[in-house]
């Protein structure tokens, strides 16, 4: 039985363009210097999404502590539960590099 051409080359397209897609994804999600991690923030020893370090310089994303409207960018309000990302905090192999500012808060 002769293999359909037609039938093959879809399949190889299907196969290449998934795995373009999650490469693409994975690269520009965790390529994000962390302008994503914003919202309510639980501080964590284990089981974090995110290891973080503070800087005075050099940082990835500059955060503001807020008490509310924390549904922007570099705005985080610290919580014991219902958070949305679980950060650890690290002197070395963090994932972002994280300046506390008063004002101008988020990435460049």
């Amino acid at each position: 039985m002769k293999p359909n051409f037609n039938k093959l080359l879809i399949l190889f397209t299907v196969i290449f363009l998934s795995i373009t897609l999650s490469a693409f994804t994975y690269l520009s999600s965790s390529s994000g210097g962390g302008c994503h991690v914003y919202g309510k923030i639980k501080f964590v020893d284990y089981g974090e999404d995110y290891s973080v370090k503070f800087v005075d310089y050099g940082e990835d994303l500059r955060i503001k502590y807020v008490s509310y409207g924390e549904d922007e960018v570099g705005k985080w309000k610290v919580v014991d539960y219902g958070e949305d990302y679980k950060i650890k905090i690290v002197d070395y192999g963090e994932d972002y590099r994280v300046k506390d500012v008063e004002y101008g808060e988020g990435c460049d």
